[in-house]
């Protein structure tokens, strides 16, 4: 891993709760997550992976790792932008995600990019 990335990769996220699948009687709560990905570097950068920790109320963490996000594995030039939306089951009404993207930039230099944490939550829970 380069000490510095070749590019910089913002990342944003805005998450919501999706009642109509969730059953919270089951312990059974669906959360979608919309990721904004911006190449804000100089760079062109392709996403070859993902690694999300996921962690419930209870502490409970789930690791998931893989190639690309939702079947892709975009390539970003600089100033370009890629958005996808995703979700993820908890077992608690509340909960949390943080991880990374991995990339290789144009000159074949692999390195990261954290994705900060974030919550997932039912509204109601805090009202």
């Amino acid at each position: 891993m380069p000490d510095h990335p070749p590019t910089e990769i913002q990342i944003a996220v805005e998450t919501r709760y999706i009642p109509e699948q969730s059953d919270p009687d089951a312990q059974h709560y669906v959360f979608a997550y919309q990721i904004t990905i911006d190449n804000l570097g100089p760079e062109t950068a392709q996403l070859l992976d993902r690694h999300w920790v996921i962690t419930d109320a209870e502490g409970r963490v789930q690791e998931v790792k893989g190639p690309g996000v939702v079947g892709e594995q975009p390539t970003l030039k600089p100033g370009e932008r890629f958005r996808y939306t995703s979700g993820t089951v908890l077992p608690t009404a509340v909960g949390s995600m943080h991880g990374s993207y991995g990339w290789v930039s144009a000159r074949g230099e692999r390195f990261e990019s954290p994705i900060p944490p974030f919550r997932l939550a039912v509204a109601t829970v805090f009202h």
